[in-house]
């Protein structure tokens, strides 16, 4: 009796590995024992499974997807990477709101593979952007948020001092707020010519979001609405330009402050 297909496919490692490595082509049984680590005894009879479910063809020691085995991987793939992302820590995945990220780049979630999530002390709850901006100066900073670190007016002085270019989507609260209390600072980092500001007019429902050359940031609020200082950081490429879709997607709704 056939085994149902997802079954065959996620019910073993081996079976999963094999449709994977073959994705980019043909390959000889030599080539993926050696990237399994695995015997050919052990393999042959899972080899054996994909054969008889039309997954994978076996001529002369050269194995290959069929039709119906690269219909299958085409689909595996974006799941698994989504798997991924969510199994590093599930919990937190499933109690925050992510409604904020639009539809196209929830499905590409996948592409946060290799992410950490970092729960900070509360004593360094305010070092976050610092601390990542250690190993090496970007040459900019792209930023979407409902607050300002309480010491904001260094830290964007320090990086426009450093010719660190600052892109920043603000809510309107946050901008009437930082235009009544530091009129002077802001009218001075608008005239750097480092210093871009716009105003999101739509509920911002998140704590904040930034990336850089190397880092992407993002902490999301809970699902009961409270907010805590616990963050994703991930610095793969396809992660920062992912970042740079979910900005440009808030900047489209944004308008540019060039004066106060």
């Amino acid at each position: 009796m056939k085994k149902r297909l997802l079954d065959v496919i996620c019910a073993s490692d081996k079976r999963k590995n094999v449709l994977l490595l073959l994705q980019n082509g043909p390959q000889e049984m030599d080539a993926l024992l050696k990237s399994l680590d695995t015997t050919r005894h052990a393999l042959l009879p899972q080899m054996k499974i994909l054969k008889e479910h039309h997954l994978v063809s076996h001529n002369r020691d050269t194995c290959e997807l069929t039709i119906i085995g690269k219909l299958i991987v085409e689909k595996m793939i974006p799941l698994l990477k989504k798997t991924e992302v969510l199994d590093i820590d599930i919990d937190y995945w499933g109690t925050h709101d992510f409604d904020f990220i639009p539809s196209n780049l929830l499905e590409r979630i996948g592409e946060l593979r290799n992410h950490e999530i970092i729960n900070p002390p509360l004593i360094e709850l305010y070092e976050v952007h610092k601390t990542y901006h250690e190993v090496k100066t970007p040459e900019y900073v792209y930023s979407i948020g409902n607050i300002f670190y309480p010491n904001y007016q260094s830290r964007f002085t320090e990086m426009i001092d450093n010719k660190i270019t600052i892109h920043y989507i603000v809510s309107e609260n946050l901008f009437n707020k930082v235009r009544y209390e530091s009129y002077e600072h802001l009218k001075l980092f608008l005239e750097s010519g480092y210093f871009n500001l716009y105003v999101y007019h739509e509920k911002i429902n998140f704590l904040f979001f930034t990336f850089d050359d190397y880092h992407l940031v993002m902490n999301p609020f809970k699902k009961d609405g409270n907010v805590d200082n616990i963050y994703i950081i991930c610095n793969t490429e396809d992660a920062l330009n992912w970042g740079k879709e979910l900005f440009d997607y808030y900047l489209r709704d944004s308008t540019p402050i060039t004066s106060v």
